[in-house]
């Protein structure tokens, strides 16, 4: 009967070791992480290591072939754990390695060689390999935990504590045979040991769970930030199509934005038009002409609020939409950009501008606004010679 059920045991293993590694093979070809292939190699070391055992119960090939069995059981189970480990930390702690892969070739070979040497019977194998395997998957557990701490990771972690509680289990059920060797046969520890095949099949297919969580969680927050970095991409290419590149104003794209956002409280719009520019390209040429557009901007920023929108319209007309901002302050801010081009000219040709202001009433139209500022400085504009010639006359 304890034959039967350790061939049931065994064979319900092997069938969920198929599907895992299976599983994990088919996973790594789709999502390309190291974690993802580092497990793919551990489930396929725990197959390995249940295949050997398995030609080994069923082929008997005599005692000669015993101790190399034993040695690629021993180092096909350990290597499952370390593969198991080292991917959960390249979770935990991406591009880092629990051990360098020299390091753990050599503990792995030095181990095969102890287990095939130092341990004789299947008893001592079992105590010595489950003793090893739940302290290492204890280890990993506790520097899984540690902080900063992974959300994902806590289903791997408690499959890992799981097998690791089972593992520590069979090597205390290996050494109550070794300690009473005359009633191993009849006694519980013995039914454990010839069940736990199905116990450890529950753990990892636990494990197996908590991995694929991980990894969905690392590929949901890897999706997040992709998400998050390319919105803030889309907000700099639209910053940057919304910036006119001479005076690092706001352009005419920009406009309609501004207007909606003003609309419902309403807004005072400026519409500026610099006097003769053509006649500066003309005489001083276009890279003159830029610096007054630059120096023209600089003096909007600087007697304008800093919530105040200002747009380089087309050419030398630019527009100023402030929100809240009543006539006398509307004049008052005219007043400074006209004093600071007048006295800040920094020996280029003087400034001169054509300025007019609308209202835009709550809730009111933009365009109509907007029609209306151009309108008045346009009439601005063409009330210059009468303004020249009168202030001739006065002098």
């Amino acid at each position: 009967m304890e034959l039967l059920l350790w061939r049931w045991s065994t064979a319900v293993q092997l069938s969920s070791l198929l599907t895992i590694a299976v599983f994990f093979f088919a996973l790594q070809r789709s999502v390309r992480l190291e974690e993802v292939r580092s497990w793919a190699r551990a489930w396929s070391c725990n197959l390995a290591a249940l295949t050997v055992t398995l030609a080994y119960w069923y082929l008997q090939p005599g005692p000669a072939l015993f101790p190399p069995t034993r040695m690629a059981y021993g180092v096909a189970k350990i290597a499952f754990v370390w593969l198991l480990l080292e991917g959960a930390w390249s979770l935990k702690q991406p591009g880092a390695k629990l051990v360098s892969r020299r390091v753990a070739l050599v503990c792995l070979a030095a181990y095969g060689v102890f287990v095939g040497v130092a341990l004789p019977t299947i008893d001592l194998l079992g105590l010595a390999q489950h003793a090893v395997m739940g302290l290492l998957l204890l280890t990993g557990v506790f520097l899984l935990e540690r902080r900063p701490r992974r959300p994902g990771l806590v289903w791997l972690s408690a499959g890992l504590l799981i097998r690791a509680l089972l593992s520590l289990g069979e090597a205390v059920a290996y050494g109550l045979q070794i300690a009473a060797p005359q009633s191993a046969g009849a006694g519980p520890a013995a039914w454990f040991l010839a069940a736990s095949s199905s116990f450890d099949s529950g753990a990892e297919w636990l494990v197996a769970l908590g991995c694929v969580i991980a990894v969905a969680e690392r590929v949901q927050r890897e999706l997040r930030q992709a998400n998050q970095d390319l919105l803030a991409a889309q907000e700099d290419l639209r910053r940057l199509a919304d910036r006119d590149p001479l005076t690092a104003l706001d352009n005419r794209r920009h406009l309609p934005e501004a207007l909606r956002a003003v609309q419902p409280q309403g807004a005072r719009l400026l519409f500026f038009d610099l006097d003769d520019f053509k006649q500066i390209n003309d005489r001083y040429g276009h890279h003159v002409g830029d610096e007054c557009l630059k120096r023209f901007a600089a003096a909007l920023r600087e007697c304008f609020r800093p919530g105040d929108t200002l747009v380089r319209y087309a050419g030398d007309e630019f527009l100023v939409v402030a929100a809240g901002l009543d006539e006398a302050s509307a004049d008052d801010r005219v007043e400074r950009v006209r004093e600071r081009l007048r006295f800040g000219t920094g020996g280029g040709p003087q400034v001169l501008f054509s300025v007019g202001v609308a209202a835009l009433a709550p809730g009111g139209h933009p365009e109509d606004a907007l029609r209306a500022a151009d309108e008045s400085m346009y009439a601005a504009k063409a009330a210059r010679p009468a303004r020249k010639a009168a202030g001739r006359h006065t002098r």
